[in-house]
């Protein structure tokens, strides 16, 4: 396994998207159930937050963070989750002047055209020897994040750490350690529970 990469969150940035997720995205006491089968009382819905215009951007600017950080060549994940994600990234990072190449990972291959499970990447070839963020919403048990990387590395990309909005705190680290990859995560469902 790679060594961890460390960074620290800008504060201000950190702060703001929390309190845009626990207004937007988190909700407790209602039992739900979630992506990987299990029951729980506490849950968080990304896509609000995800798709709010200052969200967004507060989701970018960390993110690119740890890009800066692990120097990645590129940055995806599985659908849906990821898509918002990698699509805010891009125009922030051209903007910033250092543009980051970013692509997401379909659960199933396209019926059409390429019939790619990779998309936004032109020739996928790219990603050979590359070296790939993976980023989701949320982890629970991590098999979302595994999806895509055994998908990412079937094409020859190089992956070894997995960035999530919100960890769940729920097994995905010793998942993840299991198959050589680094869990970061901007938030942990302890940062939500007050």
């Amino acid at each position: 396994m790679a060594d961890a990469i460390s960074v620290t969150y800008d504060p201000a940035d950190w702060n703001a998207l929390r309190e845009i997720i626990k207004h937007r995205s988190f909700s407790l006491g209602r039992q739900v159930t979630l992506s990987s089968g299990r029951s729980s009382t506490f849950y968080f819905n990304m896509k609000p937050t995800m798709v709010d215009p200052r969200g967004s951007l507060l989701i970018a600017n960390l993110c690119l963070q740890v890009c800066d950080a692990g120097g990645f060549e590129f940055v995806g994940g599985l659908e849906m989750g990821a898509v918002p994600i990698v699509c805010s990234i891009a125009p922030i990072s051209a903007q910033r002047g250092k543009p980051q190449n970013v692509f997401f990972v379909r659960k199933e291959a396209k019926g059409h055209g390429t019939q790619n499970r990779i998309d936004s990447i032109f020739d996928v070839e790219a990603l050979k020897g590359a070296r790939v963020l993976v980023v989701e919403d949320v982890t629970t048990s991590g098999g979302s994040a595994l999806q895509a990387v055994d998908t990412i590395r079937e094409l020859g990309g190089v992956v070894d750490t997995v960035l999530t909005l919100v960890d769940r705190l729920e097994g995905a680290q010793g998942a993840f350690a299991q198959t050589g990859l680094n869990l970061m995560s901007i938030f942990t469902a302890d940062d939500f529970r007050e």
